[in-house]
């Protein structure tokens, strides 16, 4: 069965496969550009159960170390792989299975408050230590901002904050609300753009812990506050809303909840700006080793299932952004860096963890690069001309913040 598969999938590039049993496996032919790659099951229960689930037991496999590399990495593989999707078979969509992935939708995302806290925490409130060692020193943990393709991690980091501001319209006074602030680099960043306010929510212990201690240190305190609150519990008029990368833990049965949320509390002449993960090819599901090991209750949505809800929350739509290829350059700085980091990662948790997460790092570069994944930015206002009816405010804006950055180590980064 592993053969008849990886031979329709396979076939520019060479994938070698050692069995447990001693056989060798052939896949593909040598192709200038694509990596050449040599894989061994150390035991046959484990190339049974990557046959059964592979969206499983492939990534567990790795992580226990009965699936080895013998020629090539992890990003090498991943990087054949990606090459030749468009060799795989058009698998489930019949209108059964559209039905099918309809109903575990609604099922693996169901997200009421007390799950959503244990999803949280599942993956952010590991040590801090972790995220310091792989992300940019503002600690920004969403997709950056290339708008040089030679810009440093730090650089397009700050870029991306200031490419979400100028879409925010900020003014003196205004009083804004960032749905899930990470560890608290964009609040940090809007209040030394701007004399804004602003409150941040998470329901994440460390970053709330990490977000307050930026703010005191900053010197914004008075301005800037956390809580930990989830976004369902909110009340009060806000000028000014922003979500980064939180939209992706929401859930698709409360993508009506969340906008309703957002029209409610944004006040007659507000702005809202959702920045988030999307998927190029209509609805779909959390592969089941990223929802077991790494983002429990997490979805990629599509925007054919975001719109329809912010239209009902009676939401006008004044922007829609697609950044592309944006996110697999930041997943590319990250995985360079934890490998990096590797050892020390190593001596903190251990080795199964590291090849986790590296396995992560390499699986979602490779989604973003040849598997249809991007990052859509939604701006939202509740009235139609509040907005400039151009884009050309949002690059005079972004030129004028250009001088403004956060000082180094200071400010820690949005989610």
């Amino acid at each position: 069965m592993m053969e008849r598969i990886l031979a329709g999938f396979i076939r520019e590039g060479r994938l070698t496969v050692h069995t447990a049993g001693g056989r060798k496996l052939l896949f593909g032919t040598p192709h200038p550009g694509v990596p050449e790659i040599v894989l061994r099951f150390r035991s046959r229960a484990s190339l049974l159960k990557v046959m059964l689930h592979p969206g499983l037991y492939f990534g567990e496999a790795y992580m226990d170390g009965t699936l080895v590399l013998e020629r090539g990495t992890l990003a090498e593989l991943f990087a054949l792989c990606g090459h030749n999707l468009a060799n795989r078979r058009a698998l489930g969509r019949s209108g059964l299975g559209r039905a099918w992935r309809a109903i575990a939708r609604q099922v693996q995302q169901h997200n009421p408050l007390a799950r959503a806290r244990c999803n949280v925490a599942h993956h952010y409130d590991l040590s801090g230590t972790l995220f310091r060692l792989f992300l940019d020193s503002d600690l920004n943990y969403s997709c950056a901002y290339f708008a040089r393709k030679d810009m440093s991690l730090e650089a397009a980091q700050q870029a991306k904050q200031r490419h979400i501001a100028a879409k925010l319209l900020l003014g003196p006074g205004q009083n804004v609300l960032d749905i899930g602030c990470g560890w608290g680099g964009l609040a940090l960043m809007l209040a030394r753009l701007e004399d804004v306010t602003v409150h941040g929510i998470t329901l994440s212990t460390e970053q709330h812990t990490r977000a307050t201690v930026c703010a005191a240190a900053a010197g914004l305190a008075s301005r800037v506050r956390f809580s930990l609150t989830d976004y369902r519990e909110l009340s009060g008029r806000y000028d000014r809303i922003v979500s980064v990368g939180m939209f992706e833990h929401v859930g698709s049965p409360y993508y009506r909840t969340f906008f309703e949320v957002v029209a409610r509390l944004l006040a007659p002449n507000g702005v809202a700006l959702i920045h988030s993960i999307g998927r190029m090819d209509g609805p779909g599901l959390t592969n089941s080793w990223t929802r077991k090991y790494i983002f429990p209750g997490g979805y990629i949505p599509a925007l054919s299932e975001v719109l329809p809800a912010v239209e009902r929350a009676g939401l006008w739509v004044t922007d829609i952004e697609i950044l592309r290829l944006h996110y697999a350059e930041t997943l590319r700085h990250w995985r360079e860096r934890f490998l990096a980091q590797k050892a020390l990662l190593r001596d903190i948790y251990d080795e199964r963890f590291c090849r986790m997460w590296e396995f992560y790092l390499a699986g979602s570069e490779m989604s973003f690069r040849h598997d249809g994944l991007m990052v859509f930015q939604l701006q939202l206002s509740r009235r139609v001309e509040t907005v400039p009816l151009t884009r050309d405010y949002m690059q005079e804006a972004e030129a004028g913040f250009g001088s403004v950055t956060p000082p180094g180590g200071v400010a820690s980064g949005t989610k």
